[in-house]
C-alpha cells in the first residue's frame, strides 16, 4: 500500500495524545502521588488534546475532498472508520469537563471520576476503532490480524508513556522514578509486540495466484495481468519497495523507536528524557510508514504477482 504522509502523522500523534491522556488520567484517579499535581496534569492533558487535534486534522488532508469529511459520521453500524469519527468527536467534551475539574471549577468537582473514567474509556475506544480500520480488511493478510489493534494500542501507551515521563521531568526539573519505569516497561512491550508482529507478517502464508484461481495442482501464468499504466489500483495497491530498503528501514525503526529511547531513560536526565520521546515518535513515523509500504492487497494477484 502507498503510505500517505498525513495518515502516517495522524495515527501516530493521536496515538500518542490518547495513550497520554489514558495513563493520566489513571495516574490521577488511582490516587498516585506524582499525578497529583494539577500543574502535571493540566500541561500533559493540553499536549494530549494538541496531539490528538492535530492529528484529526492532517487526516483531513488525505481526503480528495475534505469538505465532504462529516460523511464519515453517517455509517456508525457498519464502518468502523464511522466509529472512529463518532468516538473521537465524543472524547473532548469529557476530556475539557476533566481538566476543568482539575483545573478547580468548582461546579465540576463532583464529576470528576466520572468524566476522567469516561474520557480514558472513550481514548481507547478510538484507538482501538483506529487500529480496525486496518484489522478488519480481509484483502491486506499483513493487516488482517488480532496483532494491529494491539500493536496499535501499546504503541499509543508506549509513546505516551514517554512524552508523560518528558513533561513531569520538564515541569518538576527531575525525571521521577516511577515515570521512568513505567515509560521503561511500556517501550519493552511495545517492542515486544512489533517483533512479533513483524516475525509473523514474514511468514510465508496468504493467499496465491492458484489460491485465487482455484486452480491448485499447477502453476498458474496470467496472461493478462491488467493496466501497466498507473493508476489507482497501481499506485496504491500495487506499491513496491526494494526489500534491502524495507530491511535498512526495519533496522532504523527498531533502534531509533524502541532501543535508545530505552537507553535515554536509563540516564534520568530530563534532557535525555525528553529526546527520547521525541526520538521515539520519530521512530513510530517509520514504523507507520513499513506498515503501510508492507501490506501487500490481494488485488496484486490479478496484476502478475505470485503471492501476498
Amino acid at each position: 500500500m502507498h503510505p500517505a504522509f498525513s495518515v502516517l502523522v495522524f495515527t501516530v500523534m493521536s496515538g500518542a495524545g490518547y495513550g497520554l491522556i489514558t495513563l493520566l488520567v489513571i495516574g490521577h484517579l488511582s490516587g498516585l502521588e506524582q499525578f497529583q499535581n494539577s500543574s502535571l496534569v493540566l500541561s500533559a492533558g493540553i499536549i494530549a488534546l494538541a496531539l490528538i487535534t492535530g492529528g484529526l486534522m492532517s487526516s483531513t488532508l488525505h481526503l480528495a475532498n475534505p469538505k465532504n469529511a462529516w460523511r464519515a459520521f453517517s455509517r456508525f453500524k457498519t464502518s468502523w472508520l464511522s466509529r472512529e469519527a463518532v468516538f473521537a468527536v465524543l472524547f473532548f467534551p469529557f476530556v475539557l469537563l476533566y481538566l476543568g475539574a482539575v483545573w478547580g471549577v468548582e461546579a465540576l468537582a463532583g464529576i470528576q471520576t466520572v468524566v476522567g473514567v469516561i474520557t480514558a474509556v472513550l481514548a481507547m475506544t478510538t484507538l482501538f476503532c483506529t487500529s480496525m480500520i486496518y484489522a478488519s480488511l480481509k484483502t491486506i493478510r499483513q493487516w488482517n490480524s488480532s496483532l494491529t489493534p494491539v500493536s496499535y494500542i501499546a504503541l499509543g501507551l508506549m509513546s505516551g508513556g514517554l512524552m508523560l515521563a518528558a513533561v513531569d521531568a520538564v515541569a518538576s526539573g527531575s525525571s521521577d522514578q516511577l515515570l521512568l519505569q513505567l515509560a521503561l516497561a511500556l517501550v519493552v512491550l511495545g517492542a515486544v509486540v512489533k517483533l512479533i508482529y513483524l516475525f509473523w507478517i514474514g511468514r510465508p502464508a496468504g493467499s496465491t495466484i492458484n489460491t485465487a484461481t482455484g486452480f491448485t495442482q499447477a502453476s498458474v501464468r496470467l496472461l493478462d495481468q491488467g493496466h501497466t499504466s498507473n493508476g489507482f489500483l497501481n499506485d496504491e495497491f500495487g506499491y513496491t519497495v526494494e526489500a534491502n530498503k524495507l530491511v535498512n528501514l526495519r533496522r532504523l525503526m527498531v533502534v531509533v523507536a524502541f532501543v535508545i529511547p530505552f537507553l535515554l531513560l536509563l540516564t534520568a536526565n530530563t534532557a535525555l528524557v525528553v529526546l527520547a520521546a521525541l526520538l521515539a515518535v520519530a521512530g513510530l513515523l517509520v514504523e507507520r510508514w513499513l506498515f503501510f509500504a508492507e501490506a501487500r492487497h490481494v488485488v496484486r494477484l490479478f496484476h502478475g504477482e505470485q503471492r501476498v
